[in-house]
């Protein structure tokens, strides 16, 4: 029997207690290539599906750095994700106290609680190590209910859809905002 904090993955048995969040390093670049040249995983993404491991590299060493806030999502000592805190406030002096939050999860994983655990986590280290910190906040295009129901597990308030908010991959897409504050409950 499994308890509940495992989940059955094809023939692997997922030990959510294996889960843990690290800065991500040179040595995940297979791991990492996994997920990032999925076209499943990059459908929803701001970047195409990679096509090289020159432009992994490149993600590890000057884009991950550039995050206020960014992690590898391992399993097992396997990097089978990445979550990430950008704050706007670089652009925008009034926008100081907010960061948006970002995740992607290999596709093998969907669907187990990861990205549910992983994105509490991660509001739970932002607020921690980010003190300025006050409203977490999640764009996310309206065809993807996954990741809508991520959201609403780990307790973010659906606050409404943004019409023609972003243009992605050659349209304008309606994007649902969530947000998470420091005030409210942590789960």
């Amino acid at each position: 029997m499994i308890s509940t904090n495992q989940m059955e993955i094809a023939d692997e048995t997922i030990d959510l207690t294996q889960i843990s969040l690290r800065p991500l390093n040179l040595s995940d670049l297979d791991d990492l290539m996994v997920w990032t040249t999925d076209e499943k995983v990059a459908k929803f993404c701001s970047w195409e599906p990679y096509t090289s491991k020159e432009e992994g590299i490149n993600f590890i060493q000057n884009i991950a750095t550039k995050f206020a806030w960014c992690r590898a999502i391992y399993l097992n000592d396997r990097a089978i994700g990445c979550i990430s805190l950008t704050s706007n406030s670089e652009h925008d002096k009034t926008r100081e106290k907010s960061a948006e939050l970002g995740y992607v999860v290999g596709s093998k994983y969907w669907g187990k609680g990861i990205a549910t655990q992983v994105v509490k986590q991660a509001v739970k280290d932002g607020f921690s190590e980010l003190t300025q910190l006050m409203r977490v906040e999640a764009l996310v295009d309206v065809e993807n209910v996954g990741s809508q129901r991520v959201l609403e597990k780990a307790g973010f308030q659906r606050e409404g859809i943004l019409r023609k908010y972003i243009f992605l991959k050659g349209k304008g897409r309606d994007m649902v905002i969530f947000s998470f504050l420091s005030s409210d409950p942590h789960l």
